[in-house]
């Protein structure tokens, strides 16, 4: 069965960096293009960004420049660099199963930053 467990999630000052992993299976992964989004407390899912299996890679304008999106095929890793970050980019991230915010996710990993 699909599945997808996020880590490195946790609580930061504003500037310092994350990274994030999710670690998947049950799915041919090399091929799947997957997503990372985000949801804050009251706050709409964000799809920040994406990664297809042959590299094509999409940023969002809120992380664009700060996050680096990338993927381990060999071991079926999705990760996301998070530098600079931001009191505004507190949320419970997800990696996604898809080329958009929409389909199976993992739990999520929660992010909090402090001014």
């Amino acid at each position: 069965q699909v599945q997808l467990v996020e880590s490195g999630g946790g609580v930061v000052h504003s500037g310092e960096s994350l990274t994030l992993s999710c670690a998947v299976s049950g799915f041919p992964f090399s091929n799947q293009a997957m997503s990372w989004v985000r949801q804050a407390p009251g706050e709409e899912l964000d799809w920040i960004s994406g990664i297809t299996g042959n590299g094509r890679i999409f940023y969002d304008a809120s992380v664009k420049g700060r996050f680096t999106i990338s993927r381990d095929n060999a071991n079926e890793k999705l990760y996301l660099q998070m530098n600079n970050l931001k009191p505004k980019d507190s949320a419970v991230y997800y990696c996604v199963k898809a080329w958009g915010p929409y389909g199976p996710r993992g739990q999520g990993t929660q992010v909090t930053v402090s001014s």
